[in-house]
Formats: C-alpha cells, structure tokens, sequence
C-alpha cells in the first residue's frame, strides 16, 4: 500500500449505492482507504441509484451505514473529509437518455473513473450502452463487476460480450472478494516462499485436501435470487473453485496478472469433469429444514419469507473432484460449502500422507498424517499439525499431536487485518488486475459447474434434507467416508 501514486487516483462512481452490498462494503472499505491517507484528496465518490435522494439525505444514509458497519470507532476529521467527497445522481440504469444527467454531474470530476457495477449482472449491459451513448467511456476507465456472472456459460457470454463492446479486457475487473483475504494471498507466500511446502505440494506428498466454506446464515431475504442461483452457481463456481486453482496451480513466471490468471486457468481447465454417469458418486445436494442453531429455533429453506414450498433449490454442496494433470493425478479435492451449518467457519485442510513406516509403535500405534490448515475465517490464520515427544526422563519415548500455530490476530497483535473489498478496491484504483478474474477463468469455471447442475438436472433427484444447525446430510459424510476419509470439523 505504500507504494500507491496519486496520479492513478479516479473519481469512483457506485452503481447501485443504496443497495446491501454499497452500505456493507464498498462504502466502509473507501473510508478505511480515505483513515489510511490512500486516496487522492481531490477523489469524488458519484453514488447512482434509481431512489430520489438530496445530496444531504445521501450524506446522513452513508454515514448511518458507515457508523453500522465499520468495526472501529469512526475518526472524525477522516469523516469529514469523506463527507466532502460524496455526490448523489439518481438515475433509472435502463434509460439511455437519463445518463446525460450523469455526465453533467461527473463534469467536474477527473477524466478518469472507476465505475462499480453494484447491481444484478442483467443490467450490466445497459448500463454500458447508457454510458457509452452520453460518452463516458475512455481507455483509461475502469469497469468493476460482481461475480457470479450469470446463471451458466451461456448467459455469462451474453453479458461479458455486451460489456466487452464498451470496454476493453485491460479494463475490466471482475471481483471475487475471497481473492482480497489475506489467508487467500497467503497462498502464494505460503507455496512458492517456503520450501517445506514447494517442493513437497504435489501427489507424491499430500494425500487429499478439503475445502470448507460454511455459513451459519440463512438467505437472509434474498429468496428471489438465491432460489434461482442455489450454493453451486453462489459459492462453489464463484468462490471455492477460485482457492481450489491458487491451490493447485504451476509457480507462475511473476507476480503479474496476467502470469497468475494463465496457471489458474490451466487448473480449471484440469478438472475432472462430472457427469451424469458419476454424479452420483461425486456429489451431494442438501436443503436445510427446520432446526436450531446456538440453541435458537430457525426455520427451514421451504419455511423461509416468501419462499416456494416446492423449491428444488440446494442450499448445500459437497463435491469430490480431481484435477488430471501431472501433479494432482489421483489426489482427491473434496469441496463443502452451506447454509444454516453449525458455524460461520471457512478453512483449506492439506491432508500429507502417512509415514510408510512407524518406528514409535509402543508409544502411537498409528501415525496420524501431518496436516496443514489455513483458516480463511472467522480466525485467519495457518496452523500446521505435527507430532512432537512429549517431555520427561521416562524411558520409554512418548509422542504426541502437536500444533505449531499462526494466528495472525496473534502473531500480528498491532496490525490491522485489511477487509477483502479494502484491498480490492485499492487495486482497482491502481490498475492492478492480479487479483481480479478474467474472462477466460470465468468461462471455464461456468462450464464445469454447468456439468453439474446438468448431471443434477437429468438425474431429476431432490436436494437431501438436513437440519439447520448441522454440517449437512448424512450423504456427505458417506461420500468422503467411501475413501476412508473423513470431514475435518
């Protein structure tokens, strides 16, 4: 962050401001840039949504979402400066004509922007045309775009060519917040830093790995989308498929964007596809029901506000999947993410294999593997099992599990730990790409996942049910167990 140039400073224009994603975020994650001195002091932040608002009522709802959402005590003299940096247009995003109103209100502002497509994907396209028609586009623009992209790879196509008749690839940021974790970064620090790990990463030394994202959330109102996008498009062809190719990818030549997107899209396009024939074998579907969670009573995915009691949607997935390449061939990645589980709780667990042969018998009849667990959240982190004498003068030698553990709110007491969109946003501002998504990742991910939710829908077979408070149907621990292998909880 030290090394940021004023002169790539832009005026950021929210489309989309009033909604949850602005008020939660985007908006917390600017004036943590603005407390931290990193963005240039002449910047504007342009908020267009379609609500009727005078700029003093914009003013009084950011700074309520700001006093909401920002962990911290709020710094006065930081808010007042930030406070002299809004600017409110309301604008409906589907009439072409009303974006005349938006140019006038940028004309005073800098030449360059970032424009923040906080809004449904459907309507990315017409906000493109609307831009492109009052002439609001140059080459130095930037464009930022929510993930998931669409419901398949063929809507995904339709919308990313759309935008790409208005802006260049350079140009485009498609953002997945997991990629601004710091324990996701890490990644790279922790592969291709050290040693231990670079040169035993690969099938000769680890057994299996396991990815978990788990929500103990519900879908908090949001039936309407979530009932037609469901945990596979929302989470595993959004979020884990993005740490699954970090995870698995070739060292890349640098650090460049374009260095790091190349490995990982060569993992994606590694992965086993999953069909009708194996899905079966491969995955499980789970739909919560009514249970309890930290004692309290919740209601099932069909009991939810405004829900379709005959919703085949899955709020739970889990997956076993291969990559065929020359490093993975024969390690199983087992995937799980859902809603209403026991705990918000997300973590990577490298399972090693076990020592061929044990010379501490008489003290541990089986050697347990050696594990290596990054804790993406709620405690960031990495912590690696390993087995350890347990101290004394007896003479028979005793060994135990051990932990050597990083804790980042440990080892790094004094230092804050940066939000994703923080992060994100900070390199968007500096035209950075590397860790944003680019097209061709986006595609690949859409077509694996796509298989799937074929093999789903030719199979015709209804979601498992389980609890809420649970860690999903019973079928997931069958399909792990099969392997003689079972879920880290």
């Amino acid at each position: 962050m030290e090394n940021f140039d004023y002169q790539s400073a832009s005026e950021i224009v929210i489309f989309g401001a009033l909604g949850d994603l602005s008020r939660r975020k985007l908006l917390p994650a600017l004036y943590q840039l603005d407390l931290a001195g990193l963005l240039n002091p002449a910047s504007r932040i342009v908020g267009v949504a379609r609500q009727e608002h005078t700029p003093e009522e914009f003013e009084a709802l950011v700074l309520e979402n700001l006093h909401t959402f920002v962990k911290e005590s709020l710094d006065q003299e930081t808010i007042e400066r930030f406070k002299a940096r809004l600017v409110y247009q309301t604008l409906d995003f589907k009439q072409i004509d009303a974006y005349e109103n938006l140019s006038e209100t940028l004309a005073n502002g800098h030449d360059t922007r970032v424009y923040y497509f906080s809004t449904p994907p459907d309507i990315y396209g017409d906000i493109g045309s609307g831009l492109n028609a009052a002439n609001l586009i140059c080459s130095k623009d930037r464009v930022v775009m929510e993930k998931p992209i669409g419901h398949c790879l063929a809507s995904s196509i339709v919308i990313n060519d759309h935008v790409s008749k208005y802006f260049a690839e350079s140009q485009i940021y498609r953002i997945d917040h997991y990629l601004g974790k710091e324990t996701v970064l890490n990644l790279l620090v922790l592969r291709f830093a050290n040693s231990l790990f670079t040169n035993n990463w690969d099938r000769n030394c680890i057994d299996h790995v396991q990815i978990t994202v788990a929500e103990s959330v519900g879908i908090e109102g949001r039936w309407g989308f979530y009932d037609e996008a469901g945990q596979m498009r929302d989470m595993i062809q959004n979020h884990l498929l993005q740490i699954l190719s970090l995870l698995a990818m070739e060292p890349p030549a640098d650090l460049g964007a374009d260095s790091i997107r190349d490995e990982k899209l060569k993992v994606l396009r590694a992965l086993v596809p999953i069909t009708r024939f194996n899905v079966k074998d491969k995955t499980v579907r789970g739909q919560y029901t009514d249970g309890f969670l930290n004692g309290i009573a919740v209601p099932g995915y069909l009991n939810e506000e405004d829900s379709n009691e005959n919703s085949n949607t899955e709020t739970f997935v889990a997956i076993k999947t291969e990559i065929d390449n020359w490093r993975w061939k024969g390690v199983p990645f087992y995937l799980r993410t859902g809603k209403r589980m026991p705990a918000k709780h997300s973590e990577i667990v490298i399972h090693f294999k076990q020592q061929p042969h044990n010379i501490f018998k008489d003290s541990y009849a089986d050697l347990p593997s050696n594990k290596l667990t990054i804790r993406l959240q709620p405690d960031e982190g990495v912590e690696l099992e390993m087995m350890n004498k347990i101290p004394g003068i007896a003479s028979q030698m005793k060994i135990h599990e051990n932990k050597l553990d990083l804790s980042f709110s440990k080892t790094y007491k004094n230092t804050r730990v940066v939000e994703a969109y923080e992060r994100l946003m900070l390199e968007v501002i500096n035209g950075n790409q590397s860790l944003f998504v680019r097209r061709d990742e986006v595609e690949a991910a859409w077509k694996w996942a796509d298989g799937i939710i074929e093999a789903w829908e030719d199979t015709n077979e209804a979601p498992k049910p389980y609890p809420a408070g649970s860690w999903g149907p019973v079928s997931s621990i069958a399909l792990i167990a099969r392997d003689d292998r079972q879920w880290v909880e």
